[in-house]
């Protein structure tokens, strides 16, 4: 694996946990879990910052993007029981070949 793709992978991850803990907070209240969330977030971006050295913006963002939505996508389906449409499994594989274009159609 390539530098830029642990990075990106990593910022998805950390963002993924800074999003299901502030879906916590959202349902508690619990002003611990909205400042964890937060310095959750502020990790997330230093990540993406740091693969913006080696990547596209647009490529090293989306990538970041789509890794988190797909497992937002099944940790809202598996643990708090989310439907999935048609519609965002669509948006999904529409973002994914996205990424693809604009990492294979560079010159």
């Amino acid at each position: 694996m390539n530098l830029p793709l642990i990075l990106a992978i990593s910022s998805g991850l950390i963002l993924t946990a800074g999003d299901i803990i502030l879906k916590k907070w959202v349902t508690s209240s619990f002003t611990v879990y909205y400042i964890v969330g937060l310095i959750l977030y502020f990790i997330n971006m230093n990540f993406l910052a740091q693969s913006y050295r080696y990547e596209n913006i647009a490529v090293a963002s989306l990538l970041m993007v789509i890794f988190n939505v797909i497992t937002l996508t099944l940790v809202g389906y598996f643990i708090f029981k989310e439907n999935i449409t048609a519609y965002e499994i669509t948006g999904i594989i529409l973002g994914i070949i996205a990424l693809f274009f604009l990492e294979f159609g560079k010159n």
